[in-house]
């Protein structure tokens, strides 16, 4: 396996979280924020994995809860760096419900994070380039710069005319 395959294989992080009563609300559901927290980690631990870093968090978006997770339940949360830019990577985060006794299993949440890598004087510092390998992969890295152009035109960062893959999607005809 080459350095490259072994990197992108040791970023893909699965996480278990068991749903106790300290985290639900009271209708005995998961909290939300709870949820993001455990996100946040089983993203940085992919990130840092990818970059050999310290990362920090830089964006989280497209959270959509799809089904609430009940209390006894057992999460997974699967991440996988997606693309890595220059200073920074974003993180694929899918998220599976489990009742044990019953054997049901629902895909709950699904985000993306970004993350920054930072050297000893936490200044930004590059990171190792992704290459995807499965059309899986391939379909995720390409979209990764979409999205990280309307990351950027939502914070003011970049004029919606300079996104130009972002503008595609809208001008193909």
């Amino acid at each position: 396996m080459s350095l490259k395959a072994k990197a992108a294989k040791e970023s893909f992080v699965v996480m278990n979280e068991l749903v106790l009563p300290n985290d639900t609300n009271t209708l005995n559901n998961l909290m939300g924020g709870r949820l993001l927290h455990w996100m946040d980690i089983a993203a940085a631990i992919s990130a840092q994995k990818h970059c050999n870093r310290i990362v920090v968090t830089a964006s989280v978006d497209n959270v959509s809860f799809k089904q609430p997770i009940k209390l006894g339940d057992v999460i997974t949360i699967e991440a996988k760096v997606t693309r890595a830019f220059n200073t920074s990577v974003e993180v694929r985060l899918d998220v599976w419900a489990e009742n044990i006794p019953s054997g049901h299993r629902i895909k709950s949440n699904e985000a993306y994070y970004t993350f920054v890598a930072l050297d000893p004087q936490d200044r930004t510092i590059a990171v190792p380039e992704l290459r995807p390998e499965t059309p899986e992969e391939i379909e995720l890295f390409d979209g990764a710069l979409r999205r990280r152009q309307l990351r950027l035109v939502l914070a003011g960062k970049m004029k919606a005319e300079d996104a130009k893959e972002l503008r595609a999607i809208f001008t193909a005809g």
